[in-house]
């Protein structure tokens, strides 16, 4: 082994690195979308049982639904966009001939990247909106935290489309 290649990584090296933190991230994904559904279904289901047998609920509980819900439609839609298995309506798709299926998948990519790009960019704004005008969402959590995933989510799922759509070459 010579000086260089003890002393400096080799190419492969960081890709592996870049890899593993992909890989690590959407294990992260995964675990927060099966817990936050957890914890919504939790949270409902004992608003149902408190409500029905105890005629009480929680006070925050059906903010709290509402809000897990929105967390786990993001980290639900972020989670298949990784691999491009979202809900897509496909009916110009299925009339594009063959030879140009590839540059179809690639426009559709770019075109979806900037739709997100778009949701991103207001959903920043309304997060701004609510920090301004200091919005509760539940008991004293202000709306803005909760919201926070949407444009989280919005360009996290832009950057994979546009990545989606490199690899289409």
């Amino acid at each position: 082994m010579s000086f260089i290649d003890r002393f400096l990584p080799s190419w492969r090296s960081p890709v592996r690195v870049i890899e593993k933190a992909i890989t690590w991230i959407e294990r992260v994904e995964e675990w927060l979308l099966v817990s936050l559904l957890f914890a919504m279904i939790a949270v409902a289901t004992s608003q149902v049982v408190l409500r029905n047998l105890f005629d009480m609920g929680l006070l925050w509980g059906d903010g709290a639904v509402r809000v897990l819900l929105l967390w786990v439609a993001m980290f639900g839609a972020m989670v298949a966009s990784r691999n491009d298995e979202h809900i897509r309506i496909d009916l110009i798709g299925r009339m594009v001939p063959e030879a140009y299926q590839r540059v179809f998948g690639r426009i559709c990519c770019l075109f979806t990247a900037l739709v997100l790009a778009v949701f991103g960019v207001s959903s920043v704004q309304f997060v701004h909106y609510e920090y301004l005008d200091q919005t509760k969402a539940f008991s004293d959590v202000p709306a803005w935290i909760c919201e926070l995933i949407m444009p989280i989510g919005a360009f996290t799922m832009t950057c994979r489309y546009i990545f989606l759509a490199l690899r289409r070459v």
